[in-house]
């Protein structure tokens, strides 16, 4: 896939970034980060130019953000309970539920960020769970910035090294998001159990202290 659209990247530049970034914010599996890598090391070889790449895939970032949570917000619960009929993206959006639930908008931040492959599924979760509009968009605009930003200057930075740099960020996204479900689910324990503890408190008061 990724090579098919990189031997398009000479006929389509940046319409071509644009629309796969975009597209792939609406969880349809393309290698947007990979392409926008790719084109900043086109940049670096003087085939684009960087700062075009860069707002390029930060616009598209950011209409496939709001499309997402706008179809999530029309469709509601009943959208995602469709959506979860593949045991493969029932998981992701059984993640995203959970970041979002615990985090709220600090989650749609960090899904752009340092657990990316949440991303698309955080935008349906927000907006099907009626997280406001404006909390949605001021954590997924820098969010997008960051994202479009960093993929663009590892690529022109690295232009020479771009297939073993992929490699290091597809097992350390991997590594980042199994650790975020990890930690998400130990706080959820801790606080289900500090729960238990203070009920049980309670409900044994009387008996140390009969009236």
């Amino acid at each position: 896939m990724i090579d098919t659209l990189l031997a398009l990247v000479p006929f389509y530049g940046l319409f071509l970034v644009g629309g796969v970034v975009a597209v792939s914010c609406l969880a349809v599996p393309l290698p947007s980060s990979m392409l926008v890598m790719a084109s900043g090391g086109f940049a670096a070889a003087g085939d684009l130019v960087l700062w075009q790449v860069i707002t390029v895939a930060f616009a598209g970032y950011v209409i496939g953000d709001q499309v997402a949570f706008h179809i999530a917000r029309w469709g509601g619960a009943p959208l995602l309970s469709r959506m979860k009929t593949r045991p493969a993206r029932a998981k992701l959006l059984e993640r995203a539920e959970a970041l979002v639930a615990r985090w709220g908008a600090a989650a749609v931040l960090a899904s752009r960020t340092i657990v990316s492959p949440l991303g698309p599924w955080t935008s349906y979760v927000s907006g099907a769970v009626g997280l406001g509009w404006r909390t949605f968009t001021l954590a997924a605009v820098p969010g997008a910035a960051l994202w479009a930003t960093a993929y663009a200057m590892l690529g022109f930075l690295f232009a020479d090294q771009i297939a073993d740099l992929a490699t290091v960020i597809v097992d350390g996204a991997a590594l980042i998001l199994a650790a975020a479900v990890a930690i998400g689910s130990g706080w959820w324990l801790w606080r289900g159990w500090r729960s238990y503890r203070l009920a049980a408190q309670v409900a044994s008061e009387p008996l140390r202290n009969p009236r």
